[in-house]
């Protein structure tokens, strides 16, 4: 059984891939049941799941719940969407939250926003620098690459777990980053991009 140690939660987490459904939403099961508070987002323009063949994704926009998509897999062919994971998976997602959540789409701030993926990491930071700056409070913006199946989705959501206790250990986060950051990047064994950007 795992005990999980419930932790202060003044940060104020975002995790983010394509399409909110693999790695973002593995990532949330796990911190939101640390106690920790946390969203998760999308930034693709449709979620797209796998489908019979690699050129045959189903896709959906951001507005149908993880319970539409269940049931309309479930009806196209149960066989094929249990054996691949994915009904499972769409499984827990309803039971986290009604529906994707596209990152462009949220007004929502955070204090440290962690991306999957490269690209995603580079469509995030883009958002953010075109948004309106009023307040002028920084967000770090952190890419730890997780390939998106579901077996690395399950490491990864550790790997974040972890960096997100390093991150709450400290007293002065902006001054501390680089350093959790090259601390993490050491155990995590994989290259870390983070930068910063002000609401």
């Amino acid at each position: 059984m795992i005990i999980f140690k419930m932790v202060d939660a003044a940060i104020k987490f975002a995790v983010v891939c394509s399409s909110n459904q693999n790695r973002s939403m593995e990532a949330h099961n796990f911190l939101s049941k640390r106690g920790y508070r946390v969203k998760s987002f999308g930034t693709g323009s449709q979620v797209k799941l796998p489908g019979p063949a690699p050129d045959r994704p189903n896709i959906y926009d951001f507005n149908t719940t993880y319970d539409e998509m269940y049931n309309d897999l479930a009806e196209k062919n149960p066989a094929l969407y249990t054996q691949n994971g994915i009904l499972h998976m769409l499984d827990r997602n309803r039971r986290i939250k009604p529906k994707p959540e596209r990152f462009q789409s949220s007004a929502e701030r955070f204090n440290v926003i962690i991306t999957c993926e490269e690209r995603v990491y580079d469509q995030v930071i883009d958002d953010l620098e075109n948004r309106l700056k009023d307040q002028n409070e920084p967000v770090h913006i952190v890419n730890l690459d997780i390939q998106d199946n579901h077996e690395e989705a399950t490491i990864g959501a550790l790997m974040i777990c972890d960096l997100a206790g390093m991150l709450v250990e400290s007293d002065d986060l902006d001054n501390d980053m680089d350093e959790i950051i090259q601390d993490f990047e050491t155990t995590a064994q994989r290259p870390i991009l983070h930068t910063v950007i002000f609401y």
